[in-house]
């Protein structure tokens, strides 16, 4: 296969980015003669993250730049001769050489699907040596992103439909990698945007942000703007002093709060004054550096009016300490005195912007009925999961030379589904999925209306169904190396993501000791597993 032209495609993971006990099988299977024998893996996780009953499939569009990339360069080659034994066949090297992903095929889960222990995210098909070597960059790729996807996903049906989330937490990521995953991972699983410019750049996740308090703290008042003119925004009118206006501005607005006009922090006002001149359009203040109360909102108010009185318009402003949903409270009510004082009507609506290490607990207080928070920023517990800080996918293989192969193990949840396989959602009469099921791919498909008897795993024994409707799960989008269908856009899989928990049942969606969902086996499945725990021949 050859590489496409993709800058994004050696950032997604190097052929190197292993583990070296691929290198170490490649090269067994190499010497046994096993290199191009036709194999299937399956991706998957065993158990749902953070004690919940659903995950959110991610990354497969950093698979697919990874795959069609896929290439040892002379410097991966030769390094790997100085770890492997010296006596290795030097025809071993040059394979690894030529070795491209032009035999693989995958089928995935699209980007933004529920996702269920057991059935697979990826199945990576080709030749033996290949899609072993595959399996670590895969898991590395699929792992995180469908970890983070998964939070921001709990994230945002506590926020609910109306307030905006932003992640902000690239400084608390587990290296620029890291951040960039979180960052455009967050997006799909629900967040409205990011503060991560290269996530803009390169993903095209939506960028947003603010100002910090060393912008603030570094204007001491003394300070002189070198043009502190300001045009009024229907470019009619004179020029008018920012600084000045928003000092008049501020007798009256301390005078309206009770506050005496020495109170508010001078260095802070000008800091103000100088972020509005550079932008007039979409001015926000960060009140908490000093006193939120007696110097950031007053002086918040009198730049925001300066501003006002030149047909501007404030866009918000941030609390990053303190109780932020009581202050939250406040500020509101003072906003409405203050644009019913000066009539001022759109003051009333500025959005208000709260962070500081906001987890799901806080977040419930902040989405609550009545709060008068507009957007959360949420870093730390965004980008590092802290709750559970890996999903624990595996990479399996289920089937060599069209023959099933299963890991039997001295513990049983670790025991693999044999075979190459089917996934399907079966769904109710609303839509609403009801268990997936897991069948061997020769089978004919699962139809509407009809009767099933199915093995749901973790049960005693079978029990009917009968679906609605019924969804093929795993599409085909790699096939002999070449993509099938173009991937969907971040936006579009986001898109879906929220589709997709929209129809999942209340029970199921619950973060608090939700109802597990099940996964099922097929009787031909089961019976397999059964014969093959018996130690019966595959």
């Amino acid at each position: 296969m050859a590489a496409e032209q993709d800058p994004e495609a050696l950032a997604a993971a190097r052929p190197l980015l292993t583990d070296l006990y691929q290198a170490t099988m490649a090269l067994g299977y190499w010497n046994a003669g096993r290199a191009r024998e036709q194999a299937e893996f399956e991706l998957f996780f065993r158990g749902c993250p953070f004690g919940g009953a659903f995950a959110l499939a991610a990354g497969l569009r950093d698979c697919v730049r990874f795959l069609r990339a896929f290439r040892l360069q002379d410097a991966d080659v030769q390094f790997l001769a100085s770890v492997l034994p010296p006596d290795t066949d030097p025809a071993f090297f040059e394979h690894l050489r030529a070795l491209d992903c032009s035999d693989v095929t995958v089928r995935a889960l699209p980007e933004g699907s529920l996702a269920f222990p057991g059935v697979p995210l990826l199945q990576v098909c080709g030749p033996l040596l290949v899609v072993q070597l595959l399996e670590t960059p895969l898991l590395c790729l699929v792992s995180y992103a469908s970890l983070i996807a998964t939070n921001a996903s709990r994230l945002r049906l506590i926020a609910g439909p109306k307030k905006r989330l932003l992640e902000m937490g690239l400084r608390r990521a587990q290296g620029p990698d890291g951040g960039l995953t979180a960052s455009t991972y967050s997006y799909l699983g629900g967040f409205d945007g990011s503060s991560n410019v290269l996530a803009g750049q390169l993903r095209g996740v939506p960028l947003a942000g603010t100002l910090a308090h060393s912008f603030i703290t570094s204007f001491l008042g003394t300070e002189v703007p070198p043009d502190p003119m300001l045009a009024p925004a229907a470019s009619q009118g004179p020029r008018v002093d920012l600084a000045a206006c928003a000092e008049a501005w501020l007798d009256r607005v301390c005078a309206h709060l009770g506050l005496g006009v020495q109170e508010p922090h001078r260095g802070e006002r000008a800091a103000f004054v100088a972020y509005a001149l550079a932008f007039p359009r979409a001015f926000q203040g960060l009140l908490d550096t000093y006193s939120v109360q007696r110097s950031g909102l007053p002086n918040f108010l009198a730049v925001a009016l300066a501003l006002g009185e030149l047909g501007y318009r404030a866009v918000g402003v941030r609390l990053d300490s303190g109780d932020l949903l009581q202050q939250a409270q406040e500020i509101r009510r003072v906003f409405r005195s203050i644009s019913a004082q000066f009539q001022m009507p759109w003051l009333e609506s500025v959005s208000i912007t709260v962070s500081n290490n906001i987890d799901e607990e806080e977040l419930t207080r902040l989405a609550q009925e009545g709060s008068e928070v507009n957007v959360i920023g949420i870093g730390t517990n965004v980008v590092t999961c802290p709750r559970q800080p890996s999903l624990g996918c595996v990479y399996k293989l289920v089937s060599v030379g069209g023959q099933p192969r299963m890991k039997l193990t001295e513990d049983p949840e670790k025991q693999t589904l044999p075979g190459s396989k089917a996934a399907f959602r079966l769904l109710g009469a609303d839509g609403s999925p009801l268990l997936d099921l897991l069948q061997l791919a020769e089978e004919a498909p699962p139809r509407a209306g009809q009767e099933l008897r199915v093995w749901p795993r973790g049960a005693q024994g079978a029990c009917r169904v009968r679906p609605a409707h019924v969804e093929p799960l795993l599409r085909l989008w790699v096939q002999q190396g070449q993509l099938c269908e173009p991937l969907p856009s971040l936006a579009e899989s986001r898109a879906f993501a929220q589709l997709s928990l929209s129809r999942l049942s209340p029970e199921h969606k619950q973060l608090q000791q939700p109802a597990p969902y099940r996964v099922a086996l097929s009787d031909k499945l089961q019976a397999l597993v059964a014969r093959l725990r018996a130690g019966g021949s595959s």
